[in-house]
């Protein structure tokens, strides 16, 4: 069986730098076109992970804080967030959501 994909160290640095405690509350609107304007194969690593930290069961609020150092305050709402991210960046949502806090 293969590694979890967040422990890629280019997923890890995706969130370290796009959605951590310091960029993680800055809804600029420059993520997605930041993010698209990567390489095919970069897109497809964070499109992967996001869906499979979305999928795991034991990826919840401390991996995520590990990862961004924000505090989630239980697994639903880290995982409506993800969805709502994943729907942000690979999907037709508006606007970049927002971290709780």
């Amino acid at each position: 069986m293969s590694e979890p994909i967040q422990t890629d160290p280019d997923f890890r640095n995706f969130f370290r730098t796009q959605l951590d405690l310091e960029r993680g509350y800055e809804i600029l609107g420059d993520l997605r076109p930041t993010l698209w304007s990567f390489s095919d194969s970069y897109i497809d690593l964070i499109r992967s992970g996001f869906e499979q930290i979305m999928a795991d069961e034991n990826f919840g609020p401390a991996e995520y804080e590990r990862l961004t150092d924000i505090e989630f305050p239980d697994r639903e709402t880290l995982h409506a967030y993800l969805r709502d991210m994943y729907d942000y960046l690979f999907g037709d949502a508006p606007e970049q959501p927002m971290p709780p806090g």
